[in-house]
């Protein structure tokens, strides 16, 4: 077998590869053998069929069986050895003709898109403000003013007004208005008081039981985390959410606060941890700024891809990727779909390649052990949210490596502590200056 690269330019490049009788007629024979002593032909005992007649009925898809198993092997090795990065898959040529019933000689022929060259260089020189929500006293009196009304008293009303608690039914809408099947689907409850939204929050009042809503997903919260925490889905999922929303009510609810006393101390942080309203002001303080670290942090990592991005240029084999996307797709998929959607797809496959670029200049691994303790605290904090009594350590292995033999939830994982090591290779790169902002001004800007 003799593979040779021709480069088109610097980001396209085919591939031809020469294959011979000599590359692929022992696996041929090898496997007609072994047809031979599977076959179950009528008039034949098994194992006793005839070797020209296998060789008849199979013998010229079993030869395109194993040259497509050489080609596969081959071509990842030429590329592995030769240290060729590539975007996507190499793709036969489409006008590539091979006459399988009277050929022994083949040539092949794959268009290739090769990965960019580009530097990424992160320097002290470039400054970032790295904000933090402002935790003051207004902040903390809302918060404290919550946590009264959640711990207070509980009355059913029939029609919803200011102030109450409305619990029901969110479901997802497709373009047409009718429920969309694998949609988001969450039973939860909402604080008319937390829907800054006029128009929503007078469409969520002076409802009753079984009253049906439609709500724009961007309205219901104030902010992606609230609504992330609302629908059950991720924050970054939340952050893109277009779909209409619809509510259903299942109840209302009117909530009296609860005194600010030694009982509700109790009641939240056990008994007599707590014992003045300073000390519960001072504990909701810091309850709040570590509550919106993971929020800093975010912003942060987004301002720093926006500006990489914008920062280093490069090209991508733009066609060649759109013919990939078509090949590679499990439904068919037109021009226009490509067209309308490429641009999204190529930013981030640019950020990958830079983020990925990154990862292998500076040395970033993310071992088993960190996964598995990594995905054993995102267990345990799920069960402590769900109220549920602490698991045994051998429940607890046990539920993690569950988790983790789903492919994609741990691809998922794994990307998530890279990218939390990329964040913290960001924060000793680049120059920080941090800056306290107001709970709304921060909420604002936060992408």
């Amino acid at each position: 077998m003799n593979i040779i690269q021709e480069n088109i330019d610097e980001l396209n490049a085919v591939l031809k590869v020469k294959v011979v009788a000599e590359d692929y007629l022992p696996k041929v024979e090898t496997a007609l053998k072994d047809y031979q002593k599977k076959a179950n032909i009528p008039g034949f005992r098994p194992g006793k069929v005839p070797t020209g007649m296998i060789k008849k009925m199979y013998g010229k898809s079993i030869m395109v069986d194993e040259i497509n198993k050489l080609l596969n092997d081959s071509l990842y090795k030429y590329l592995n050895e030769n240290k060729i990065e590539v975007l996507g898959n190499p793709l036969p040529k489409a006008d590539s003709v091979i006459d399988w019933d009277n050929q022994q000689e083949f040539e092949f022929l794959y268009e290739m898109g090769l990965a960019p060259k580009f530097n990424v260089e992160l320097s002290a020189k470039d400054k970032f403000e790295y904000h933090t929500v402002k935790v003051d006293d207004a902040l903390v009196t809302k918060y404290t003013t919550d946590i009264a009304k959640r711990y207070g008293k509980v009355e059913p009303v029939e029609v919803s007004g200011e102030g109450d608690l409305l619990n029901g039914d969110f479901v997802e809408l497709d373009a047409t208005g009718e429920i969309l099947a694998g949609g988001i689907f969450k039973t939860g409850s909402l604080f008319l008081e937390r829907v800054k939204d006029e128009a929503t929050k007078k469409a969520l009042t002076g409802i009753k039981k079984e009253d049906k809503v439609v709500l724009d997903a961007q309205k219901i919260s104030e902010n992606a985390t609230e609504l992330a925490t609302l629908l059950g889905i991720e924050k970054e999922a939340a952050e893109n959410l277009t779909s209409k929303i619809q509510f259903t009510v299942k109840s209302i609810s009117r909530l009296g606060a609860a005194e600010i006393n030694q009982e509700l101390f109790d009641k939240i942080y056990g008994p007599g941890n707590i014992t003045s309203e300073e000390e519960f002001k001072a504990k909701i303080k810091d309850e709040l700024a570590n509550m919106f670290v993971n929020d800093s942090e975010r912003k942060f990592y987004n301002e720093v891809v926006e500006y990489l991005m914008n920062k280093i240029n490069f090209n991508l084999p733009t066609e060649f990727l759109k013919r990939w996307i078509v090949a590679v797709n499990e439904k068919p998929v037109t021009a226009e779909q490509i067209e309308l959607e490429f641009d999204g797809y190529s930013k981030g496959l640019k950020w990958q390649l830079i983020e990925n670029k990154i990862i292998k200049e500076n040395d970033i691994k993310v071992a088993s052990e960190e996964l598995i303790a990594h995905t054993k605290q995102l267990i345990l904090q799920q069960f402590g949210q769900m109220g549920q009594a602490p698991m045994s350590d051998e429940d607890l292995d046990k539920t993690a490596q569950r988790v983790l033999s789903n492919e994609e939830e741990a691809k998922k994982l794994y990307e998530k502590l890279y990218g939390q090591k990329v964040m913290e290779l960001f924060k000793t790169k680049f120059t920080l200056e941090n800056k306290e902002v107001a709970y709304d001004d921060f909420f604002k800007t936060a992408k």
